[in-house]
């Protein structure tokens, strides 16, 4: 408390720090949390294309998840805190530039994550029904630029290049029984496609082998549970794992032996039952079919390096194929470069920077600057430190306009903007509607009509 007051002391009322945020996501919510913390007079906005807040916690979650959703009750509190404001349908980089932020504001924060996703790069890679699973799960989570996603569920054979929670989310989608989807927050047209599916195979294709596996145990424990459909694992996959078990740390360890138990009480599949199956040491090589999907030609791998759980994959030059009606590409995600003027690596498709600060009063937190990496909790850290970065920078903010500005020139473009109480009006349709539907919401994916709820 003591070193709030001598912070707020510094500044005169006439000379408050504004700082501007550029993402409403987890990352920009947990700095902002940070920045009001750590000065009792600064004041955050935070821009948002969209006219809604929360970012990957709406978009990136999956719906039968809904407890990881519970950290918008802290997003909540913090965005109605007095000294914030949540400034919607903003697309920073086309309505305004980064460049002007940074004249009107003391510090510019960029928190706009990753919304691009890596391709393959082999041949048939354009084929109809080579879907992007970023896209996929926007279309069942209620991206608006994903609505209208073409997807064919006319496929038994499905089959995912990935194997990190993500890809572990679209197949507990593609498998699980619709009378516990339609439970959830997910789309109602998603629901309506998902529940005249075909789908009974779902293979999760890693380049590695099951001590590299990317996915969590809490996301393999809910596969190996899920009703209606069993687990089918390759025996060969597995050999000599267990005699390396007692050297593995406690997370890959507990992960394993999860992996070994349910290969031991793998059964010969009953009629009826859908199947997911892991399969290891395959890369991508060529995309088979004439129009839309047909197979999937693999490249055989074995791994090389001293550390068991470090090795990396490389050919044997043999060759697999695998029949394949739909396909998913999960390979990790990038960000854009939303603005000419941001530093950027577009090799590793990040804003580049150095601990979050990239140039002068410019900054970057959570994918954006990092990569996609790690969980929600991993992007809070980052969030926070970098917050605390630019707290420390504002002890000598000089005199910024900050919002008073930006809205004349949001005002000559007849841009509308969204405030936190609008969006609270669409939040309230939404679970109006799904209420009498039977679900926690149901979500608006038009942004027109978005706008036509807050604006009126």
């Amino acid at each position: 408390m003591k070193l709030m007051l001598k912070n707020a002391r510094k500044f005169s009322t006439a000379n408050i720090p504004k700082v501007c945020i550029v993402g409403a996501g987890p990352a920009g919510f947990y700095a902002a949390q940070q920045l009001l913390k750590k000065n009792d007079i600064l004041k955050v906005d935070i821009l948002e294309k969209l006219p809604l807040p929360f970012g990957l916690v709406r978009f990136g979650v999956a719906p039968d998840h809904p407890e990881v959703k519970n950290v918008i009750n802290t997003f909540h509190k913090t965005a109605t805190n007095p000294r914030l404001q949540f400034v919607g349908n903003v697309f920073v980089g086309k309505d305004v530039s980064v460049e002007k932020l940074q004249e009107m504001y003391n510090a510019v924060l960029l928190t706009y994550g990753a919304e691009e996703d890596k391709i393959l790069g082999i041949p048939g890679e354009n084929l109809k029904n080579v879907i992007s699973g970023r896209r996929f799960v926007g279309w069942y989570n209620g991206v608006p630029a994903d609505k209208h996603l073409e997807i064919n569920l006319d496929a038994e054979d499905v089959t995912i290049f990935g194997q990190g929670n993500v890809a572990i989310d679209i197949a507990r989608i593609l498998l699980t029984p619709v009378d516990i989807l339609k439970k959830t927050d997910i789309t109602s047209y998603s629901l309506e496609k998902l529940s005249k599916s075909k789908v009974r195979r779902v293979n999760v294709i890693g380049r590695r082998g099951p001590l590299q596996a990317a996915f969590t145990i809490a996301e393999l424990r809910e596969m190996t549970k899920l009703d209606g459909c069993c687990v089918q694992w390759r025996p060969q996959d597995f050999n000599g794992v267990d005699k390396v078990l007692p050297t593995l740390a406690r997370p890959r360890k507990r992960l394993t032996e999860l992996m070994l138990k349910s290969l031991g009480e793998s059964k010969i599949n009953a009629e009826g039952v859908k199947e997911f199956r892991p399969i290891f040491f395959r890369g991508p090589c060529e995309i088979l079919g004439s129009g839309s999907v047909a197979g999937l030609k693999l490249l055989i791998n074995k791994l090389e390096g001293e550390d068991i759980t470090k090795q990396w994959a490389v050919s044997t030059g043999q060759f697999e194929e695998l029949p394949c009606d739909l396909l998913f590409r999960s390979i990790g995600y990038k960000s854009v470069k939303i603005d000419e003027f941001i530093p950027f690596d577009d090799q590793r498709g990040r804003v580049s920077n150095s601990g979050g600060k990239v140039k002068d009063n410019l900054y970057a937190a959570g994918w954006v600057a990092t990569g996609p990496t790690g969980v929600i909790l991993t992007t809070m850290t980052n969030a926070m430190q970098v917050g605390e970065l630019i707290s420390k920078g504002l002890a000598t903010a000089d005199t910024k306009p900050g919002f008073s500005e930006l809205k004349q020139i949001l005002n000559q473009k007849n841009i509308p903007i969204v405030s936190y109480s609008q969006w609270e009006k669409i939040d309230r349709v939404e679970k109006n509607r799904g209420e009498k539907l039977g679900k926690p919401r149901e979500k608006i994916v038009d942004i027109s009509e978005m706008l036509d709820i807050a604006l009126q």
